[in-house]
């Protein structure tokens, strides 16, 4: 069958990764791809926001699934159009991808259906949320309600702070995402990020990841979308991961189809985690990045089939197998990320990465006179399996030594949980 994967990034050269070795696919193609992309599926300059480009392609190639990356389609309603145009397409409707497009939707959601998740406020207006913040008990956690690219989540640690990033939200810092803000408790623990395939009706848990938001050393600086990541998270033993399916995940299938809004596709849950109690702190309604790297990495069942019984709403039956090893994933980021990155940067020695372990996934990448170059934030994806994180840690940043990027950076502790519970 051929396959059209819409996206160009880190998660989606893993997808095209994946999907390239099942035996079931016989083109795939990737729009608009990039320079990693290009060596496993064909790339195509096709702009995932015209959905009448997009069904002619799909007419014309003979594309018998349609797999979404990114979020922006989705919540653009990508599969709502596609579905009416009589195509497969893996990914949640318009209305159910609300969960990720809306903070303050999800927040009501949760409220409705009993959903563990912080205190919150919603509002329209700076003057009536700066009034609700000072009378807020510190630290206070402040988020543009609309898709900011996992930049708009501010932790204020002062009144003055939390004043700030109001006014950040409401000044247009973050676009259209900050006409409204949602206001929360500052809830304690630890991260964790859980997934699952949802076909509408039934959930199939996947494996468990961690990731590193902030772009420093030590959980420093500024909020990213993800500086690495790694699988699986031990925080996240057997007994939270069937809490969380019980408590959250469950609750939110079922809520779902109460609402006449039936979610289809990866259900991903960013959790906090305090004393074997998890808590939503927000969904993303889609594979993240770089998180689906160390997904894949360890997925030993073929990809293509789980995506096709989530869209045919056939996962009752369906069971996916993991590898036993751990992943981790660090990504190498232009210098000035995640402010103005520096494009156009040449990068050197990716053929010297030799290791079988380890997978190099492109994300801001192009060719430009035969030359790789840097052409985003986030640049590659550095991957590796171990028999423990440390390992695989290990691996990653021995191939990262090897590669000839001066304009580039990465953090040096992805991991570091893992790792320190290890030893």
């Amino acid at each position: 069958m051929n396959v059209l994967i819409l996206g160009g990034g880190g998660r989606e050269h893993t997808l095209a990764w994946a999907l390239s070795a099942s035996p079931l696919l016989d083109k795939l193609f990737c729009a608009p791809g990039n320079a990693g992309i290009a060596d496993v599926a064909t790339c195509v300059d096709l702009n995932h926001s015209d959905h009448q480009a997009v069904i002619d392609f799909c007419a014309r190639e003979n594309i018998a699934l349609v797999v979404v990356g990114p979020e922006a389609p989705l919540v653009d309603g990508i599969v709502d159009t596609l579905t009416a145009a009589g195509l497969k397409a893996f990914g949640p409707s318009k209305a159910a991808a609300q969960l990720e497009a809306s903070k303050g939707f999800t927040k009501d959601f949760c409220q409705e259906f009993n959903i563990p998740t912080a205190r919150y406020s919603r509002f329209d207006n700076a003057e009536a949320a700066r009034a609700y913040a000072r009378e807020q008990d510190l630290p206070i956690v402040i988020k543009a309600d609309g898709l900011a690219a996992g930049k708009g989540v501010i932790i204020a640690n002062h009144e003055d702070d939390a004043l700030q990033a109001i006014d950040m939200c409401f000044g247009g810092s973050f676009g259209a995402a900050g006409s409204e803000v949602v206001i929360e408790e500052f809830l304690m623990g630890e991260e964790a990020s859980f997934f699952a395939f949802v076909d509408g009706r039934t959930a199939v848990p996947l494996a468990t990841a961690q990731d590193h938001k902030r772009v420093g050393d030590g959980d420093t600086g500024s909020n990213t979308g993800g500086m690495g990541a790694y699988s699986p998270a031990p925080i996240l033993t057997q007994d939270v991961c069937d809490r969380v399916m019980s408590e959250i995940i469950e609750p939110t299938v079922q809520g779902m189809v109460a609402r006449g809004t039936p979610f289809k596709g990866v259900l991903y849950a960013g959790l906090m985690i305090d004393a074997g109690q998890p808590k939503l702190i927000e969904y993303n309604v889609r594979f993240g990045d770089p998180e689906c790297q160390v997904l894949m990495m360890r997925l030993k069942s073929d990809l293509l089939p789980a995506l096709i019984a989530t869209c045919d709403g056939v996962l009752a039956n369906f069971d996916l197998r993991w590898s036993d090893d751990a992943a981790l994933t660090v990504v190498m980021a232009a210098k000035g990320y995640p402010a103005t990155p520096e494009t156009g940067t040449e990068i050197k020695g990716l053929d010297s990465v030799d290791d079988d372990a380890v997978e190099v996934f492109h994300a801001g990448t192009r060719m430009q006179d035969e030359r790789l170059v840097a052409a985003g934030g986030r640049v590659l994806n550095v991957t590796a399996v171990g028999s423990t994180v440390s390992e695989a840690q290990t691996r990653a940043y021995s191939a990262i030594d090897n590669i000839d990027w001066p304009g580039g950076f990465c953090r040096r502790d992805i991991g570091w949980r893992a790792v320190q519970r290890e030893r």
